[in-house]
């Protein structure tokens, strides 16, 4: 198993090692000295050793490029990174769930071995697997070994029920990822349930986390806030802190994919938050998202029209540009607006707002008046 990556990344050149959020970066000409070396099984080179070792303390004196080093070439579109639901279902029954019906259905193993490699294809360096639940697909293991072993830096976005089993721990301890991202409900077990809506909950909760601290995994925590848990905020917060993991907010709550309202009334007003005037974002333009069928959109949210990556392969994403500037186009529902240009969220999610029927204050300045 490689221990770097070298690879394209838009215009630059970067050595990339697994589980790091770190680079290294190098000019054209030594990549291009390193695919020649490469192909001749020669030793890693002397200007090459010392960066690698300072920025990682691993010593590749005297050691072979093709043991070491993974090399990636560049995709035909400018896709660097990806996002992929491996499934829709979840173990949880979270009161603000975006995802309505929890359906675990998608691809089978193939299938996501075939996606993967159209992912890799497609130049995608950084991978997101989420879900649903990843942790729970059977086929998790399989492919998250696999998106490792093409090349891809990968974060997990996960709940954590499932890292107090010692073969989940073992999996992301031998493969590490770039980040593992986990969403937390409240800093007690009464609360953490009641938005949850599962039982013992809580306490598998504890135990992965806890066990995540102590394997040294990249951690990230999401703190959900809504109705059920405000008043544990900060007690939340402080639990990050104790632990010494960074920690982002999230209060705002979306529709269902299928723009549906239910989640929206678990929103904790006091915690809503003013976003910045949106001005715009790489989606389907050096980002894509993959949903459990393997149909790639602009993301999450914008998902429709999409791509069959399983029956097109790589080349059905040349559409994903057009079809992202058609839906970025401040029209269907806001035309003739005056305050368009400082609008607060992209188009396809105002979409999914208005068929949701949500407040206008949640996501239009003209609900600020």
């Amino acid at each position: 198993m490689h221990e770097l990556v070298a690879t394209p990344f838009g215009d630059r050149r970067l050595i990339l090692r697994p589980g790091s959020t770190k680079a290294v970066r190098i000019s054209h000409a030594r990549f291009g000295e390193l695919r020649t070396m490469a192909s001749t099984a020669s030793s890693v080179p002397q200007w090459l050793i010392e960066p690698v070792r300072t920025q990682w303390q691993l010593d590749l004196t005297g050691r072979h490029i093709n043991d070491v080093i993974l090399l990636r070439e560049a995709g035909p579109y400018e896709f660097s990174r990806a996002t992929w639901e491996i499934n829709l279902g979840c173990d949880l029954d979270c009161v603000m769930c975006y995802l309505g019906k929890k359906r675990f259905e998608g691809l089978d193993m193939n299938g996501k071995r075939k996606l993967l490699a159209v992912m890799r294809d497609a130049g995608v360096i950084w991978l997101q697997i989420t879900g649903g639940e990843p942790l729970i697909d059977p086929d998790f293991p399989e492919s998250y070994q696999l998106a490792h072993e093409l090349g891809m830096q990968v974060e997990v976005l996960s709940n954590g029920s499932r890292l107090h089993k010692d073969h989940v721990l073992d999996l992301l301890r031998s493969y590490p990822p770039t980040k593992l991202t986990l969403s937390l409900y409240g800093a007690t077990a009464d609360t953490y349930e009641a938005v949850t809506r599962r039982r013992g909950a809580f306490g598998r909760f504890r135990a992965g986390l806890h066990g995540a601290v102590a394997a040294g995994l990249n951690l990230d925590l999401s703190l959900i806030i809504v109705r059920r848990n405000a008043h544990e905020a900060e007690a939340m917060r402080d639990w990050a802190r104790q632990l010494g993991v960074p920690f982002r907010e999230y209060a705002n709550i979306s529709p269902t994919i299928h723009g549906s309202a239910e989640p929206l009334p678990q929103q904790s007003p006091e915690y809503l938050t003013h976003r910045q005037p949106f001005t715009g974002c790489p989606a389907g333009v050096a980002f894509f998202h993959a949903d459990p069928f393997g149909r790639a959109s602009i993301c999450k949210v914008g998902r429709e029209p999409n791509i069959d990556l399983i029956a097109e392969g790589v080349e059905g994403l040349a559409r994903l540009g057009g079809i992202a500037e058609s839906l970025m186009l401040r029209t269907g529902g806001c035309s003739g607006c005056k305050l368009s240009s400082t609008c607060r969220v992209c188009r396809p999610m105002a979409k999914i707002l208005q068929e949701a029927e949500a407040p206008l204050r949640n996501y239009c300045r003209h609900g600020e008046r």
